[in-house]
This record gives structure tokens, C-alpha cells and sequence, in this order.
């Protein structure tokens, strides 16, 4: 199986209207155009009953003590963790393609509405969710996608890994409110093949990419 995309080469910088926050001169952090890309795929094994995207960043900081501050920068060698931007379930066996802002065209504060989404498709939670909860003006679910915004004083450029599953069920089997990780539980011995675009993408005007 291969993942295709008309909008993010892999191991290429990621265009700022697919994040969620692009650099500014004054705030560092301004708002951007959060398109979701744009995917295809082919050669899907025999049996596929189902797609699920997922969409990882594995670089975020493990510690928020250095995140966006002015007079600090988040070390290169902090240890990381995930934060997941997209999951994307009950994609049917018969799609073989998503359009560019099909499934997110702005920021929304709060969070857009889930789980169901275009073409009786179904989203989860992103950490979006997490994030901004003790935020007033943003706290919220946060279903779909919602794109990259790394901190602003990162020493090291994220990395944004989008990665199809095909499955060997029609649904993926949680009702609800759910995230990436538990999507992940659930669909781990259904999986019978999986492909990968990794775009990397900083708001540090110091980081070379």
C-alpha cells in the first residue's frame, strides 16, 4: 500500500496553510489557514474493510516548563512525547482519496464537532484538547484536525507523521468520544498494512530546516 499526497512531500517542510499556527514578527505565534492536506492511496491489501489516518507529532516537549517563552529556549535534547493532530476512522474500503480542506478550512476555538464527520466517516479527540484546557477563550474537544503549532522557542524542528492503516473491519470498534491512542488499541491486531508521509515544520526563525 502507498500513501500519496498532492500537498506535503515527506521529509519536506510543511506549508503553513496546513498548520495551525505560523510564525509572526511581533507575536511569534499568529493563527494560520489549518487545511487539512490532501491524501490518496493505491494498492490497499486483499481484505481491507477499512482505512483509519492518524496524524503524530513525536517531538513535542515532555516538560512544559521552557514552552514559549521569551527568554528560553526548548532544549534540542528535552525528552519527547506524542501529540496526535488528526484520527480519522471508518474511512470505507472503497475511498481511495481526501481533499484538501475536506475535513478542517479554519482554526475554531473550542474545538470543532465530532465524532461524525464528512461521508459518514468518524473523528476522535486531537491533544488540542488537552492543550487549552485551562485556556478560557480555547478550552474545548477538540475533534478532527487541527495542524502543527510547535513552540516558538524550539530548538528542534517537529516532525508531522501521517500514517494510513489499512484494517481488516468496516468500523473500529469505540462509540463516543475517543482518541488516537485508544484508536490504536483497539485496531492493532486488525491492521494489515500501514504507510507513512512525514512532513517537519518550526515557528523558530533560528531552526534551519
Amino acid at each position: 500500500m502507498k500513501l500519496l499526497s498532492q500537498s506535503i512531500v515527506n521529509g519536506q517542510v510543511i506549508h503553513p496553510r496546513y498548520a495551525f499556527g505560523k510564525q509572526d514578527a511581533v507575536a511569534h505565534i499568529a493563527l494560520s489557514d489549518n487545511l487539512n492536506p490532501h491524501f490518496s492511496w493505491e494498492d490497499a491489501p486483499e481484505g481491507t474493510r477499512s482505512f483509519v489516518l492518524i496524524c503524530r507529532d513525536p517531538d513535542a516537549p515532555s516538560k512544559p516548563d521552557d514552552v514559549n517563552q521569551e527568554d528560553r529556549e526548548v532544549p534540542a535534547d528535552l525528552p519527547r512525547a506524542n501529540f496526535y493532530h488528526w484520527v480519522l476512522v471508518d474511512i470505507p474500503a472503497s475511498v481511495t482519496a481526501i481533499e484538501e480542506g475536506e475535513f478542517s478550512k479554519e482554526v475554531t476555538p473550542k474545538g470543532k464537532n465530532g465524532p461524525m464527520a464528512p461521508r459518514n466517516m468518524r473523528q476522535g479527540i486531537n491533544d488540542y484538547t488537552a492543550w487549552f484546557a485551562s485556556d478560557h477563550d480555547m478550552k474545548g474537544d477538540y475533534y478532527g484536525y487541527d495542524g502543527p503549532c510547535p513552540p516558538f522557542n524550539d530548538a528542534l524542528a517537529h516532525r508531522y507523521e501521517f500514517t494510513l492503516y489499512a484494517l481488516d473491519i468496516e468500523t473500529v470498534p469505540l462509540e463516543g468520544r475517543f482518541s488516537a491512542e485508544d484508536v490504536l488499541k483497539v485496531i492493532n491486531t486488525h491492521i494489515l498494512a500501514s504507510d507513512s508521509i512525514t512532513g517537519l515544520y518550526t515557528l523558530n526563525p533560528k531552526v534551519t530546516i
